[in-house]
């Protein structure tokens, strides 16, 4: 007698699609996420009102009704969202795609059935006109074709789609849910071009990989008896500034467009988008955009964030890569600190309030300069004095008004922006707060390091006159990665980096780079003495020690060296003193004189004084290259500079500056 196995309910567990090569990509919530979206979906089932969950780290909400799930931080199109328990999968499928939900239920209903039933080997036809045969509970088969007869035929049938009932029964990895406890919040700029890695995906890709690496990471080195209630999370956010810069607002685009040539289309096309980007942050109008862009898009990430996370008491960091790292250096020099703002603010909001905020101060200033007949134009699009300031040639030219006073309008404006910035720059040069050392650009001598303030020159040294946004913190530490910023620096006219300085908001610098990349130069040659020779500090491997290929090159030279010095002791040896004292100690004289050379070496690195930019710690880190990488340096130039992104070294370097003032702060509490 066949003893009949009970009915158990299925498990549902959520699933969202994605896009992966243009192709649906069916990705589970992880455990805490599906459990929270069943509890929500059962409380919400007969509520006419949505229902928003948020997934994901809170960066994603997910609205039931809808099943969508939009992201939060980011612009990106809402993907679907399934309340999953069948699957199915064909012969060339990597992964089993879950059924739509009435298909799930009507699958799930006739399971009940045969179960209950103790009924197999029945054939149910779906609603697509597909058929299913259900053989026993472990083996269920889907067909393209309508079975009239069981079997159908070989010839009747093409290969038949495998069903499996239940999340568990697939072979998928749920991912694990991330602590809801934020220790730091990191904001992630990009370099040129909107693609950011080697295999061409966007920022927030690249962020999410960078993220996932450093939860595992925390994971492993900082939590490791898994307690998330004294060790969160490190949240990483992405900012996208290229979008913006290449949307339609600017119109450059099409402005480029038109004067580029026919030939050579994609790799014309790929310049536009990518190396251009340089020549724009030299550009006046430009650069503002692209600054005001980054500073502007930081705060709104933070506030949002802020909002979502009420209960955060973390420090905020900034990771630039590329020319990312060398905008975010030029805004952090460009801060001011309590102290500077206490110094100017009463003349400042006192210009503010007197000139830019009302028509009727706007009417004074265009009078002033013979403008008047234009400003039933401004008036209309609601443009008083500080809009003006904000808005560029081309925003003048779309309202209708004529190219000569439109000249005149944004003559006015520049003077205007240079006497708002002049206040602040009277209220700098009294103080005494050290510079990064520039050369006076009316002083045709040798550079020098005297208190000359870097964030006021905007003549002689290439740097740009823009009016630089301030952001709503203090960083913590900012980490540049494959950074052009002491190459910049040089061209600017800048020799050495003043020892004393620091950034005026942010006291910890840290420059990473990988030994290949060509785009990443060094910051500490222009800060130590020239005679100093300082080697960058190698990151430690995230498994412990150096790579292998890499002991084993230092182990050869080392034993080269050692063997060439003993050879040399041996030759003395022989052309002054005699044979037998060779065996009392003649070569062994040579290994505590080496040790001693080392031990050196190492105390005088110790001792460098590499100034104030990180704390008067070490500044410049260099990556350890992998060993394929090290067959041929230049065949891996361009991937070492986009390396960074899934670098786990680089998110443990991170990591360990976050956390060990984190765990001071927490030891002072």
């Amino acid at each position: 007698m066949n003893i009949v196995e009970p009915y158990e309910p299925i498990q549902h567990h959520w699933f969202f699609n994605q896009q992966v090569d243009s192709k649906d990509s069916w990705q589970p919530f992880s455990s805490e996420d599906s459990q929270r979206l069943e509890e929500a979906y059962a409380r919400g089932k007969y509520d006419k009102d949505e229902v928003v969950v948020a997934t994901d780290g809170r960066r994603y909400d997910v609205k039931l009704r809808e099943r969508k799930r939009y992201p939060v931080y980011w612009e990106q199109k809402p993907t679907e969202v399934r309340r999953c328990s069948w699957f199915h999968k064909g012969s060339k499928d990597m992964n089993y795609t879950p059924y739509t939900e009435d298909l799930s239920e009507f699958l799930e209903d006739a399971y009940m059935i045969a179960v209950t039933l103790d009924e197999w080997k029945t054939n149910l036809e779906l609603p697509t006109g597909e058929t299913v045969i259900l053989h026993n509970p472990k083996l269920m088969t889907q067909y393209p074709i309508s079975c009239k007869d069981f079997p159908p035929s070989p010839t009747e049938r093409t290969q038949p789609r495998t069903l499996k009932r239940g999340v568990e029964n697939i072979s998928i990895e749920i991912p694990e849910g991330e602590p809801e406890i934020v220790d730091h919040l990191v904001f992630m700029v990009h370099g040129i071009g909107p693609a950011c890695d080697i295999r061409l995906r966007g920022i927030v890709q690249c962020v999410n990989e960078f993220r996932n690496a450093s939860n595992s990471l925390i994971t492993s080195h900082f939590r490791p008896s898994g307690d998330s209630s004294i060790i969160g999370r490190v949240e990483y956010l992405p900012v996208n500034w290229h979008k913006v810069l290449h949307g339609e607002t600017t119109g450059v685009d099409k402005d480029i467009e038109r004067i580029t040539l026919p030939s050579i289309s994609r790799l014309r096309q790929f310049s536009n988008d990518t190396v251009l980007d340089l020549f724009f942050y030299n550009s006046a109008t430009y650069c503002q955009t692209i600054v005001d862009t980054v500073a502007s898009e930081i705060n709104r990430l933070h506030s949002l964030f802020l909002q979502r996370h009420p209960q955060f008491t973390g420090h905020v960091s900034l990771f630039g890569h590329s020319l990312g790292s060398l905008i975010l250096f030029d805004l952090l020099t460009n801060q001011e600190t309590s102290a500077d703002v206490t110094d100017h603010e009463l003349h400042k909001d006192a210009h503010v309030n007197s000139d830019c905020g009302s028509y009727e101060s706007l009417e004074v200033a265009l009078k002033s300069h013979g403008l008047e007949e234009h400003l039933s134009l401004l008036h209309k699009e609601q443009v008083d004095l500080e809009s003006l300031i904000l808005c560029s040639e081309k925003d003048l030219k779309d309202i209708g008004i004529p190219l000569g006073p439109r000249k005149k309008m944004m003559n006015c404006v520049k003077k205007w922006k240079n006497s708002r910035m002049g206040s602040g720059r009277a209220a700098k040069t009294e103080t005494n707060s050290p510079s990064l050392g520039m050369r006076n650009p009316h002083d045709p001598q040798t550079p020098t390091t005297s208190a000359v303030d870097y964030q006021h020159f905007d003549v002689g040294i290439g740097q740009v006159s823009i009016d630089y946004p301030q952001l709503a913190f203090h960083p913590q530490a900012f980490f540049a990665a494959g950074s052009p910023i002491g190459m910049f620096l040089t061209v600017r006219g800048l020799k050495r980096i003043d020892p004393n300085y620091s950034l005026p908001t942010c006291k910890s610098f840290y420059n990473i780079f990988h030994p290949f990349d060509p785009v990443a130069y060094r910051i500490e040659p222009m800060i130590v003495p020239q005679d100093v020779d300082l080697p960058a500090m190698l990151i430690p491997h995230h498994k412990g020690r150096k790579r292998m290929h890499l002991e084993l090159k230092e182990g050869l030279t080392r034993v080269s060296s050692d063997l060439l010095g003993s050879l040399r002791m041996v030759w003395q040896s022989i052309s002054q003193v005699p044979t037998p004292a060779l065996a009392e100690g003649g070569l062994s004289s040579m290994t505590p004189t080496d040790e001693a050379e080392a031990c050196q070496v190492e105390q005088e690195e110790r001792n460098v004084k590499v100034g104030m930019l990180n704390r008067g710690r070490r500044i410049d880190f260099v990556l350890q290259e992998t060993p394929i990488e090290s067959f041929n340096e230049y065949l891996f130039a361009i991937q070492s500079h986009l390396c960074y992104w899934e670098s786990e070294d680089t998110a443990l370097l991170v990591l360990k500056e976050i956390y060990k003032y984190f765990q001071v702060r927490n030891a002072q509490l």
